[in-house]
């Protein structure tokens, strides 16, 4: 019954929105509903695939959060760790000494952000004057925002921050001994067996990967090359597929890349946002009626949109990878409408 709810109403969202990407809904263990849709490169009308990689935007900050906690089990870090000791002062002469991994973690610094999403809304415009092609390490970002004045002091209030997570990344490739993204690629996709997923560059894409796209509303459109920096790092931009995407979840879940009480630790609503929603490290918390509804992480930049989400109550996991811009929070909810049916009967 849930399957067949589940196909209806993704085919009948994705048919009357366009959607243009991929589709994985399982519970436990065993698949529940796929689909994929359009057009992974327009121009060769190629077909989104079930395999197909898309990037996921800001849905990496997991990934990030993983590496960091990594980390801490290891003895090389602390969540209570002051940054600005562990990097350097004089790098970030405004930056308040008492930040903190949990701070950056949970986007309560205080720090500026290179993009701030409470008073900036196009992401493209920040490459208008800044080569987006330069940006392939995090330390190429440093001079969009580290000579900037604090916002507010750490832990006063969430403030959703892709700088803190550019810092982190920069703890882990001090701590970890190699680039941000071979330790994700190596301590984390490896681990999982996420054997199509990693971080590429715009300009040297692998086979199988999806562009981006932005579609004007006559229809016209273009690619996201110079929107997005020309590769992702620690506060978004890995490519993943649908299928590796869950096996994240699973690795995640079942304690593969965490010790069960640093995973715990992990998704522990550490504070609150609005409303339902909360943030632990790296990964939206929903509660409903006092009790955990979904876990999940989000992603959006010009030509991705992204949602992936696990479902306590019912054993579920769902991901949704969609190479337009909108386009993946409405199949989220045909989904969920379909989960929230079957717990009320």
């Amino acid at each position: 019954m849930l399957q067949e709810q589940l196909v209806t109403n993704i085919q009948s969202e994705a048919e009357a929105t366009g959607f243009s990407g991929t589709v994985l809904v399982k519970k436990g263990n065993r698949a529940a509903a796929s689909g994929a849709y359009g057009y992974a490169d327009k121009a060769e009308q190629r077909p989104n695939r079930l395999g197909t990689r898309f990037g996921n935007a800001s849905g990496s900050k997991l990934f990030t959060a993983i590496a960091v906690c990594q980390l801490v089990e290891q003895g090389k870090l602390a969540h209570d760790s002051k940054v600005i000791d562990i990097l350097d002062q004089a790098d970030f002469p405004q930056f308040s000494p008492d930040i903190t991994v949990h701070h950056l973690l949970t986007h309560s610094s205080g720090i500026p952000d290179y993009f701030d999403e409470e008073t900036m809304d196009d992401f493209a415009a920040l490459w208008i004057t800044r080569p987006m092609y330069q940006l392939r390490q995090l330390k190429d970002f440093l001079p969009m925002f580290q000579e900037l004045p604090m916002k507010f002091s750490p832990s006063t209030r969430f403030h959703y921050n892709n700088a803190g997570y550019i810092l982190l990344g920069l703890l882990v490739e001090k701590l970890g001994g190699m680039p941000f993204t071979d330790y994700v690629e190596q301590h984390i996709f490896a681990a999982c067996g996420m054997a199509d997923s990693g971080y590429f560059s715009l300009d040297a894409l692998p086979g199988n990967t999806a562009q981006g796209y932005l579609v004007k509303e006559d229809g016209t459109w273009t690619t996201n090359i110079y929107s997005i920096p020309v590769k992702g790092g620690a506060d978004g931009g890995a490519f993943v597929t649908a299928p590796d995407m869950l096996l994240l979840w699973e690795g995640l879940l079942g304690q593969k890349l965490l010790s069960p009480e640093m995973t715990n630790l992990l998704l522990t609503p550490h504070i609150h946002e609005d409303k339902e929603e909360y943030y632990g490290y790296g990964v939206w918390i929903t509660k409903r009626s006092g009790e955990i509804y979904k876990y999940h992480v989000t992603g959006y930049d010009p030509g991705v949109s992204f949602h992936s989400a696990y479902y306590p109550a019912s054993g579920t996991t769902a991901a949704v990878l969609c190479n337009h811009s909108r386009g993946a929070y409405r199949i989220m909810q045909a989904i969920e409408k379909c989960l929230d049916s079957q717990m009320d009967m």
